[in-house]
């Protein structure tokens, strides 16, 4: 049931006199729900809650936090239809988006919790003592990551779940040891209070420690301001525009502590088009991209915003086929008003621009909150010289680049902003001439694709879902994966320490029957 309040470790609380609602894009009308936003006091309970959980919850065993994910995920399923018509209700998406979204967002628990269950994620090091070395002995020294503290999440308005309230920024904290403020998005609060409420569930069901996770409404920047200023937090998560991406990290940066502020924000994602597949494969190509450009109307981080060819009569045929095939598809609704106005308001932006050509326009009339498809083109010196066209246009819009040559090509592509992603077209053994274009892009991205599309991100260990700024903050980091619970945490190392008060996972005997690297080894044999 939601109540519009605000989940505080283990309590509901609504001090507030600042109210709101969310709103329904498909019927164009608010919700019933009225949420509370979370006051100052509020939020320093919040914070202070996690802050003395953390001292608690750093310590709690891998099982006892497998346990706790498991948990969560098994109270998310019991949700079931409800949570499905609030997600619906919140989003303008349909029921199977919301389906699959679910799905992913249980398995990335799940994924969480087989990982600190089986225990190697945490890179125990260990170099052993040699007293008699001359002319200095050696101290025996033993590393491991710990956690850093309580972790402020912002919910993402594209994904209520996945990206979420216990999306994969929740999940890696809470799996590192992290205790978790989410500040709730409020496009979805009533998703975001669902889960929260389940999350909290588990949390007692499982013996966690009051204030391992609270979920904070606010419908302004206001409150996700003094959660990042608030001297106890210890890292942000943040799914989003480069602007509100951007004001965390120099929020965080000005604080007399300075935290890390791990953003995933703008990306267009740029597609080059090899002349020989183009040639061969121009009309299957543009149906399957202009099903990729408009995929969940065009809402998706990885939308692939820019298309680079050389001019010709090969890309001259893709742009036409392109331009056939995208206005056959039917517009589809956008998350929210204020979703539209923005991409009606930097679509017109670019289509203002001196020497860009309209090939393709979605001209018949739409509902209200339904997005029209727009595909441009421009020349690769024009591309060049107006950074306003480098910028995304989120939505269901793309931009066609016809390069003079290859030398255009690759300038193009190393004058582009960091993105998530880059993909190339090719034919089999086609991208083996472009060396100097593959490095270019691979200097630009945090993953490349070979003949696909950029929409989609398979949740594994090998995926990389981040990239130079302003893809995201710190291109070392994925925001997708087990292996993003690295952001949460930092190395420690213990040096001559007695053996039996050593972390579990440091000790002699290696109780946890962890991987470790011992003496430059890599091992699951206990030292003797």
């Amino acid at each position: 049931m939601i109540t519009g309040k605000n989940y505080i470790g283990r309590q509901l609380i609504a001090s507030g006199n600042k109210t709101y609602k969310t709103f329904n894009p498909e019927l164009n009308q608010e919700n019933k729900h009225v949420f509370t936003e979370a006051t100052q006091e509020e939020i320093n309970k919040a914070v202070n809650l996690a802050s003395k959980a953390f001292k608690e919850y750093r310590t709690i065993s891998g099982k006892r936090k497998s346990e706790f994910l498991n948990a969560i995920a098994d109270e998310i399923l019991a949700l079931d239809e409800e949570l499905i018509q609030t997600y619906c209700l919140e989003s303008g998406l349909p029921e199977g988006r919301a389906k699959g979204e679910r799905g992913r967002t249980i398995f990335q628990l799940r994924s969480f919790a087989d990982l600190v269950e089986e225990g190697s994620w945490v890179e125990a090091t260990i170099d052993t003592a040699i007293p008699d070395r001359e002319p200095n002995p050696k101290s025996d020294l033993r590393k491991m990551n710990i956690p850093l503290g309580p972790v402020v999440v912002f919910g993402a308005s594209n994904f209520p779940l996945a990206y979420s309230t216990a999306g994969g920024d929740t999940a890696s904290a809470l799996a590192a040891g992290c205790p978790v403020i989410v500040k709730s998005h409020p496009m979805h609060a009533g998703t975001g209070e669902l889960i929260a409420s389940v999350i909290s569930k588990a949390a007692e069901k499982t013996g966690m420690p009051n204030g391992v996770f609270s979920n904070l409404n606010s419908s302004g920047i206001e409150v996700g301001q003094q959660l990042v200023v608030h001297p106890k937090v210890k890292a942000v998560g943040f799914t989003g525009s480069i602007r509100g991406g951007r004001a965390l990290l120099d929020l965080a940066a000005k604080r007399e502590e300075p935290i890390p502020v791990f953003a995933e924000m703008g990306s267009i994602n740029p597609v080059i088009m090899l002349p020989q597949a183009l040639k061969n494969r121009a009309e299957s190509l543009a149906t399957t991209y202009a099903s990729s450009i408009t995929l969940g109307t065009g809402q998706f981080c990885t939308n692939p915003g820019l298309i680079l060819g050389l001019k010709g009569e090969n890309l001259t045929s893709f742009i036409n086929s392109l331009a056939h095939k995208i206005v056959e598809i039917n517009p589809t609704c956008m998350l929210h008003p204020n979703i539209v106005g923005a991409y009606e308001s930097n679509k017109t932006k670019a289509l203002t621009q001196e020497g860009l050509t309209i090939v393709a326009k979605y001209e018949e009339k739409t509902q209200t909150n339904y997005a029209s498809q727009v595909v441009t083109t421009v020349e690769g010196k024009t591309f060049l010289n107006n950074p306003t066209l480098h910028q995304e246009v989120f939505g269901p819009y793309s931009i066609i680049v016809q390069c003079e040559n290859e030398e255009q090509l690759e300038e193009i592509i190393s004058t582009l902003e960091g993105q998530l992603t880059g993909t190339v077209i090719s034919d089999t053994n086609e991208v083996a001439n472009y060396p100097t274009v593959i490095a270019a892009i691979q200097n630009r991205v945090g993953r490349i694709i070979f003949n696909g599309v950029p929409t989609g991100v398979e949740v594994c260990p090998s995926m990389v879902h981040g990239g130079p700024y302003p893809a995201s903050t710190d291109s070392r980091f994925t925001a997708v994966g087990v292996n993003s619970i690295k952001r949460w945490v930092r190395p420690f190392s213990y040096q001559d320490w007695p053996n039996h008060i050593l972390p579990e996972e440091l000790k002699n005997e290696n109780p946890l029957h962890i991987l470790r690297s011992v003496n430059g080894t890599l091992t699951k044999e206990e030292i003797i």
